[in-house]
């Protein structure tokens, strides 16, 4: 098992999309999460000196910052990803080659989740490292105190940052093995998670109630109640769902995986 985990680690971190993915995700964030904000203090409206909006970009904010992507666009290249450490053995036609050298499916399966977790947690680590260097810089522009959070704060964003996108590489993961491809898994990934569940959220949850009620159980909305982000369950319920999923996504991606046929 820890020869397989090796291999695929390895493979994953020789392979350019990966580092690709994980850029994306740090400028994205970077970009949304301080460039436009910053540029927008200068014309913000307000008494002068009053700071409308700076808290948000100063170091006691960071953590929010850097997890208010997962339930957009980082969750999204989670997705990607975990797409692309199953789906490519299918684009390659590489099983057999994987297979033959005597694993088990559920040995290689399990050395690709724990793959996609390690991706998660450096994911989420990359952007906490880049929006703490952010807020320090801005900071330092606006003659701010830097005022960091609580040690137990940034180990909290930490942990249900890595949960969220684990569930959405998971998430990949279980479409590539589903869908024996990348490209048809990546569509349909991110047509539910940038297309259906904002269309839910925005037309169908406020004219219906029970699509509002259904939303509380989606892995989008409890995956958009991660700290310093908006949210409409709590925490605790969102870890609840998030993990079920996880491991639900899990299960049943090794079960096709063992059962059916690898071509």
């Amino acid at each position: 098992m820890l020869r397989d985990i090796r291999a695929e680690l390895t493979k994953q971190a020789r392979r350019p999309a990966s580092w690709l993915l994980l850029a994306v995700a740090v400028v994205l964030s970077l970009t949304f999460g301080y460039a436009v904000p910053y540029a927008g203090l200068s014309g913000a409206a307000g008494p002068p000196g009053s700071g409308r909006g700076l808290d948000a970009l100063l170091p006691g904010a960071f953590v929010g910052s850097a997890l208010g992507g997962l339930p957009i666009f980082v969750g999204a290249l989670a997705l990607i990803f975990g797409v692309l450490v199953a789906g490519s053995e299918y684009g390659y036609g590489t099983w057999k080659t994987v297979l033959v050298q005597h694993p088990s499916r559920v040995a290689v399966f399990t050395a690709k989740l724990v793959t996609v977790a390690v991706g998660a947690l450096a994911a989420v680590l990359a952007l906490l490292a880049a929006t703490a260097g952010a807020s320090a810089l801005v900071a330092s522009l606006k003659d701010q105190p830097l005022g960091w959070p609580a040690a137990s704060d940034v180990l909290l964003g930490v942990g249900a940052g890595w949960l969220v996108t684990t569930m959405w590489g998971a998430l990949g993961v279980l479409l590539a093995v589903g869908l024996r491809s990348v490209a048809l898994p990546i569509g349909l990934g991110l047509v539910w998670l940038l297309a259906v569940q904002n269309l839910l959220a925005s037309i169908a949850a406020p004219l219906l109630d029970w699509v509002a009620q259904l939303q509380k159980a989606l892995p989008g909305p409890n995956a958009a109640s991660a700290p310093g982000v908006d949210a409409i369950v709590g925490s605790g319920q969102a870890a609840v769902v998030l993990g079920a999923y996880l491991v639900g996504f899990a299960v049943l991606g090794g079960w096709l995986l063992h059962r059916r046929d690898i071509a």
